[in-house]
């Protein structure tokens, strides 16, 4: 027998790896509950959800929450197929191919079944197996057709074989199944490679097959990949789907699949294809029948004429040549064989692809995604990305290799780390993402409404002149946006919050998420800043209902920072999130500025901090009107007005305290790139005085509390008090908090959030009293968020806190991945409570585990002197010029200010809320 080293060696895997026995049942997911004081709490907003769920259901659109829909979720959940923003298929560490993605904010959880791998062995004495490559057998209806394919040999056991993970790769092996003698190895490898903005969209997965006979006789090995015409779901009866044949080209040899989508979605097209070589022959069937009459060539045929054939060389193409009909569903299959002498070792590689080239919205606007750029917009692109991903795999792993040898390598780091953080990056592919091709939609917005219009971005010229004269003429006659979507050389990237919260770049979301983009694939993440500093720069007065109140406010104002950059309308039509008015929400404005800031001092792209510094000179002016005593620090308002929202915050607080210090350091250092040395005085005298604040009103000695309201909840520990201080030092600004407080309260927050919730074992929990009891004062208070967890952790790391930071990391991994966890690989959820129960499966903020990688080996960060040759600056001697310029500051934040909001309250809500507040008491 080969040494378990030997055979990683010989078909590339590494020596760390997420490992699972593929016939691991894995367990039960519980979804969260709300307790009874939650019900009362929410039920007023439950019930206009309702309302709002219906509404858009009559419109034939989704709504980015639903409770009421309910995922299959389940816990063997593994490697997804395909490169970036073109679609995704998930698959399980089981074999199953399921949650199928090919349209915005769609996905089916199910796996299609007569998708499989399978094997079929025979040797010379006689002996012969067949199986499915899987031990997940499909529940068959009992009066289901006996030609289908439940006819197909389901007896894989799975006792002795592994599945190991690294994302954006997975190897099976099959260690002795069927057939004892042989050992099959499969290595699933896709495109994912930091930088490379080209390959990395292929929507494309190779799979790889090492098969070697340990045996002293001769085998003939089959190995046959099925699959259906289907897009997920019961797409697979919708009927007119039609097969092909590729056109065989450099010995690779394939099928096509077109399938005929429903409800105007665009066409998709498969492409299964199989490469021939000396010792491998490969034959097709390019149809047969899984459900339906099955009067033609069935499924059970196909598996037959392998079985006792070893391929389908006497099946006629004619006769397995149709379309489906409505309420029946075809397929196809390609079958590699080859003939192994006693302690031989073969490769046979397999690839399948999918061309779904446009992305077609409920607003009716189209785009093609970034492949198309390469491959053209015809769906039998599929054939040529099949073809050229067998040619070509060998030089993608190598680059894959090379990224990621270097931190599997890295000694500071124990054994789960590394490989925790490359597969989190699965959701790059499967959280819904879009990668277009940069161009604009081709059905031309007719009309962009009344009321509604955009600043355009101006060149280097004095950026105050042109603000200030833009907003008198915006208060004086309205006018249409000049720009919506700024150009962008690598196109425009979407990904969503989570498949259960479907809005697009959920921006505070982001925030966290943000570390991976920009450290893998960094175009992209200034793609989304510049998306976001033009909505900065939009104002769409449209009136959206509120689900909070029932009340209505406009879309989206000047200067604030949008939630979310849509769901139905991407880009144009903003802030999909209508439960608050995210307008007044106090930390979304702070987190653009920051990001600009590190995307800046990371890529040193003068050009977009040009182009973005109008946005956040406007979202700096914006938060004036939160000031409410001019202290230089914002106030929240009584209610969730920040990412935790559902947990309501009053007055000074640690968490967008600390945020808007941090903003404002960063604001000062961006005018200062700019050549703005006014707006950089402006922003050095507010960090000063709001840094003051900050200290004096939340510092208690241990800890930065919860908010200075003196209310219930002031003193709770809140995991995520130091996230200003953690973003300012990963951008490489001075600290907003003294170093010993810093690290004061990171240890508090580990002695408690973390270790006096199940010793450790969870990560840390939201909110913690002082007395070391869980804050039960909100759902969100009492829940672990993996992705703050890991943000904590990062934090921890740069004040010098590494065992704390991977004590508290180690939660994470705990409790998500570890086979003893509860069971959430590969779709890390929003939150875990404290009866670990989840919310919201599959969710972007744990991408934040790439802020750990930053702080463990901080990338160099850009510092220059300004450039000011095309930029008109204000003598920084001349305190008149000063004077003005804060005037005009000054105004522009009266300017941008909000109405009051004076609606009255409906009787019924006030006994509503004497109600409540008696059942508080």
């Amino acid at each position: 027998m080969e040494k378990k080293t030997d055979m990683k060696e010989k078909v590339n895997m590494p020596e760390l790896t997420w490992e699972r026995k593929i016939n691991n049942e894995g367990q039960e997911l519980p979804e969260f509950t709300l307790s009874l004081r939650e019900k009362l709490r929410l039920a007023p907003l439950g019930l206009r959800l309702g309302r709002h769920i219906i509404e858009e259901t009559s419109k034939g659109r989704s709504a980015v929450i639903d409770p009421m829909k309910k995922r299959v979720a389940k816990s063997s959940q593994g490697v997804p197929l395909g490169g970036i923003g073109s679609g995704s298929i998930g698959r399980s560490y089981k074999g199953d191919f399921q949650r199928w993605q090919f349209f915005p904010g769609v996905c089916e959880d199910k796996p299609i079944p007569a998708n499989q791998f399978s094997a079929f062995v025979s040797r010379k004495d006689g002996t012969k197996y067949s199986t499915v490559l899987s031990p997940s057998k499909p529940q068959f209806p009992k009066k289901a057709n006996p030609s289908g394919i439940g006819s197909w040999d389901w007896n894989f056991v799975g006792n002795n074989s592994v599945y190991h993970a690294l994302y954006p790769r997975s190897w099976t092996i099959y260690n002795g199944e069927p057939d004892p003698d042989l050992k099959i190895i499969c290595r699933q490898i896709s495109p994912i490679i930091p930088h490379n903005y080209k390959e990395s969209s292929y929507p494309v997965s190779v799979f790889t097959y090492t098969l070697t006979n340990l045996g002293e006789t001769e085998a003939d090995v089959t190995l046959l990949f099925s699959w259906a015409n289907s897009v997920g779901g019961n797409s697979e009866l919708s009927g007119y789907h039609s097969n092909s044949e590729m056109m065989e080209k450099d010995n690779v040899h394939g099928i096509l699949l077109h399938h005929r989508t429903t409800e105007g979605k665009p066409p998709v097209t498969f492409a299964i294809a199989a490469q021939e070589t000396e010792y491998v022959h490969v034959s097709k069937c390019s149809c047969f029948e899984i459900s339906g009459k099955l009067d033609g060539f069935t499924a059970k045929d196909m598996w037959h004429t392998i079985k006792e054939k070893g391929s389908f060389d006497s099946v006629d193409a004619i006769k397995t040549s149709s379309s489906s009909k409505p309420g029946s569903s075809i397929g196809a299959a390609i079958a590699a064989s080859v003939k192994l002498a006693p302690q031989e070792t073969r490769t046979v590689n397999f690839s399948l692809a999918w061309a779904c080239p446009e992305v077609k919205f409920a607003s009716g606007k189209i785009y093609h995604r970034r492949y198309t750029k390469f491959y053209g917009t015809d769906g039998d692109a599929a054939a040529s990305l099949a073809r050229d991903a067998i040619l070509e795999h060998g030089t993608w792993e190598a680059q894959i290799e090379e990224w990621q040898k270097p931190i599997l390598q890295d000694l500071r780091f124990p054994s789960w780390y590394p490989v925790t953080l490359f597969n989190e990056l699965y959701y790059l592919n499967a959280g819904g993402t879009i990668w277009t091709d940069g161009s604009p939609p081709t059905q031309t917005l007719a009309s962009i409404g009344n009321r509604k219009f955009s600043l355009s971005l101006p060149s280097s010229r004095s950026v105050l002149t042109k603000m200030t004269s833009k907003l008198d003429e915006i208060h004086s006659s309205l006018t249409p946006p000049s720009s919506l979507l700024p150009p962008s050389p690598v196109g425009q990237f979407l990904y969503l919050e989570g498949l259960e919260y479907t809005m697009f770049n959920t921006y505070d979301v982001h925030f966290y998420a943000s570390f991976s983009l920009l450290s893998l694939f960094p175009d992209l993440e200034l793609s989304v800043q510049r998306d976001f500093a033009s909505a900065v720069l939009l104002h769409d007065p449209e009136k959206v209902r509120l689900l909070h109140s029932g009340g209505f406010g406009s879309r989206k104002v000047l200067g604030a920072v949008p939630h979310d950059i849509g769901l139905h309308d991407p880009w144009f039509k903003v802030n999909a999130y209508t439960l608050y008015n995210t307008d007044r929400w106090k930390d979304l404005n702070p987190k653009f500025v920051l990001q600009v800031y590190r995307d800046f001092t990371f890529t040193s792209d003068r050009s977009f901090l040009e182009s973005v510094w109008p946005a956040v000179y406007t979202s700096m002016a914006y938060m004036e009107q939160f000031d409410k005593d001019s202290d230089g620090m914002i106030e929240n308002e009584g209610f969730p007005d920040q990412t935790y929202d559902v947990w309501s915050v009053l007055g000074v607080s640690a968490y967008s305290g600390g945020l808007w210090v941090a903003a404002v350091r960063a604001a000062a250092e961006l005018a200062k790139a700019v050549g703005d040395w006014d707006s950089e005085k402006i922003f050095l005298e507010k960090f000063e005085r709001a840094k003051r604040v900050y200290e004096e009103q939340l510092w208690n000695g241990e800890y930065f509390s919860y908010d200075n309201s003196r209310g219930k909840t002031s003193l709770s520990i809140q995991a995520d008090q130091l996230a200003g201080q953690w973003y300012a030092r990963a951008c490489g600004l001075p600290s907003t908090v003294d170093k010993d407080k810093a690290q004061t309260a990171l240890e508090k927050i580990f002695e408690f959030n973390v270790m006096k919730h199940k010793d450790g074992t969870r990560g840390a929990m939201n909110g913690m009293r002082p007395d070391g009891t869980v804050d039960t004062s909100a759902m969100q208070s009492r829940e672990v968020w993996p992705g703050v967890t890991y943000s904590l952790a990062a934090c921890m790391i740069q004040e010098g806190l590494m065992d704390l930071g991977f004590k508290t990391a180690h939660g994470v991994y705990n409790t998500a991945w570890s086979e003893k966890g509860l069971g959430y690989s590969f779709q890390t959820p929003e939150a875990w409570n404290n009866d670990d129960r989840y919310r919201s499966m599959c969710y972007m903020r744990p991408l934040a585990i790439w802020a750990m990688q930053w702080a463990l080996s901080p990338p160099k960060l850009y510092k220059s002197e300004p450039e000011i040759n095309n930029i008109d600056i204000i003598d920084v001697n001349n305190s008149d010029g000063t004077e003005n310029h804060i005037v005009s500051y000054k105004r522009v934040a009266k300017l941008l200010e909000l109405p009051k909001d004076e609606s009255p309250k409906s009787s019924l809500r006030v006994i509503y809320d004497i109600a409540l507040h008696r059942f508080r008491s």
